[in-house]
């Protein structure tokens, strides 16, 4: 392990808290009801284990054999692995063998998946339903519209093997972020009318996190302001 790299990403992550640590302070809000998920995707294995041993305890990926590989390389370290990239059903087996919360359930044909596949683990799994916060015509990131949050939910709630922690959103690459956060606020308090336990709202990167957190958001997900310029993609 590279020690420069680790003062470098401690560097980053030191500057990280201090945002959200600010953007805690002018909403008026306890910091510690906000969770820093780093996105890791095309990132080493070797930089998990550093930023591990930070203090990181929750990371974000979006490709599955990527993740697979970087989580047994990572098997003994205390983190917690999201999905937060689209999820199709024939990867829901193979998800299953490293992801601990999927963020991006958006239609109940992907719960039902997801719920047999952690039936026949044995497990439960934790989700967060994927709500489009983008334009129909900018729609190609996935979710499901914020009218269909709470039937989804009541989807979910009928199901054995998972268990619904809130809601998930990614503000649209144009556009006011604010207003898609709120968006995705009246969707989240929709959801948790139905299950208080799901009080969990997942929204802001690099570029809007104080916008998400202003809004109400308890986990914000970073990558390059962490682990800087992200890899090309093989």
């Amino acid at each position: 392990m590279s020690q420069d790299r680790k003062t470098q990403l401690a560097g980053n992550l030191a500057a990280v808290h201090a945002r959200i640590d600010r953007a805690c302070a002018d909403a008026g809000r306890d910091r510690a009801g906000v969770r820093l998920v780093v996105v890791t995707k095309t990132f080493p294995a070797s930089d998990v284990k550093l930023l591990a041993a930070l203090g990181v305890r929750d990371v974000g990926e979006n490709r599955d054999q990527e993740a697979k590989a970087k989580k047994a390389a990572c098997e003994q370290l205390p983190l917690r692995w999201h999905l937060i990239g689209q999820l199709q059903r024939n990867k829901v087996n193979s998800v299953l063998q490293w992801a601990d919360v999927v963020q991006t359930v958006d239609r109940p044909e992907l719960a039902a998946a997801l719920d047999g596949a952690a039936g026949r683990l044995g497990r439960r799994l934790s989700v967060m339903l994927q709500v489009a916060l983008d334009s129909p015509i900018q729609s190609a990131r996935g979710g499901c519209a914020p009218a269909a949050a709470s039937a989804l939910a009541e989807y979910v709630l009928s199901l054995s093997h998972l268990d619904l922690c809130g809601v998930m959103g990614v503000a649209p690459i144009i556009g006011d972020p604010a207003a898609a956060f709120s968006r995705l606020v009246q969707a989240a308090d929709a959801v948790r009318g139905l299950v208080p336990g799901a009080d969990q709202i997942s929204a802001g990167m690099s570029g809007d996190l104080e916008a998400a957190i202003a809004h109400g958001a308890t986990q914000v997900r970073l990558g390059g302001a962490v682990l800087g310029n992200r890899p090309a993609l093989p």
